[in-house]
């Protein structure tokens, strides 16, 4: 902890909560994120937020090439000139959800790059690369939401995220939530660990949990020919969008409520369940039945 200060003080950085800058100060924790990543010698790591450079420089330590895209300009310039001499890792200034990350062939080994190399980038879906980050939380459901709907999608997550959102992506209360469902639908979720808030400087208000998804269903849209990722969760959206309102009213907008009636009647579903009440493979075969007509 107070080396994380001095460092930061050395920077003149002040740790923001609006950038969710609270820096892992455990080693032993590190260690359970590295031994998490199933780390190989020929994998490409993307991480956000690498902060004080701490995790990336074990992860360094064992993958092929980690790219790690940094929001704040001071820390982003600090990591470039700590890692000057590493060449397989490289340093991106910017904000994830509008960092323009490309693909591109290398030598005929596949290799992550950012927008700074646009003229020689171009995409790559059967890339393999694996994200890794101790998420800030306020962009923690955007952040999956954009790796696990936009393709290449990585084959591992391993993510710090606060101890309630892991709960409620493993539908710990027995209810569902679109994020859990997104979860569900490409990958198998598990929490390796509750991480003490204690662990982080500056300590935040809650406590995290390591979180683990292996994306079994990378692109799911190929590999079941009969479900379109972008009609089911057009579906699943409108389901939630009066949470506290029966299933049957929210999603009237898409099918005739008669019709509805009758699906439900034929899955057995009481007509006055809620979005939140359904699994995945309850929402799969509402699904069916409305755009496959089975």
């Amino acid at each position: 902890m107070n080396e994380a200060k001095k460092l930061c003080d050395k920077l003149k950085i002040i740790p923001t909560k609006r950038k969710g800058q609270n820096f892992l100060v455990n080693g032993k924790i590190l260690e359970d994120i590295i031994n998490a990543a199933e780390l190989k010698p020929d994998d490409i790591i993307l991480e956000i937020g690498p902060g004080l450079g701490v995790l990336t420089e074990e992860l360094a330590q064992k993958a092929k090439k980690v790219i790690a895209v940094e929001l704040d300009k001071k820390l982003a310039a600090y990591l470039k000139e700590k890692f000057k001499n590493q060449p397989n890792v490289e340093i991106i200034q910017g904000d994830i959800l509008k960092t323009d990350l490309r693909f591109k062939t290398k030598a005929q080994n596949k290799v992550l790059c950012s927008a700074e190399h646009k003229n020689i980038c171009a995409p790559v879906k059967d890339l393999r690369y694996k994200l890794v980050a101790n998420l800030p939380y306020n962009i923690t459901g955007i952040v999956l939401r954009k790796f696990l709907s936009e393709a290449p999608k990585p084959n591992l997550m391993v993510l710090m995220v606060q101890k309630e959102v892991a709960e409620r992506i493993l539908a710990k209360n027995k209810k569902s939530a679109i994020i859990s469902l997104m979860v569900a639908f490409y990958g198998q979720p598990e929490t390796i660990k509750v991480v003490s808030k204690n662990h982080f400087w500056p300590r935040p208000k809650v406590d995290s949990a390591l979180l683990k998804i292996t994306l079994t269903n990378a692109d799911r849209t190929q590999t079941n020919a009969d479900i379109n990722g972008h009609n089911f969760f057009k579906l699943v959206r409108q389901g939630f969008s009066h949470p506290r309102k029966q299933l049957i009213g929210n999603l009237a907008k898409i099918e005739e409520k008669s019709t509805l009636k009758t699906i439900f009647q034929k899955l057995e579903l009481n007509p006055k369940t809620r979005a939140e009440d359904l699994s995945l493979e309850k929402w799969l075969r509402v699904y069916y039945y409305i755009y496959e007509g089975r």
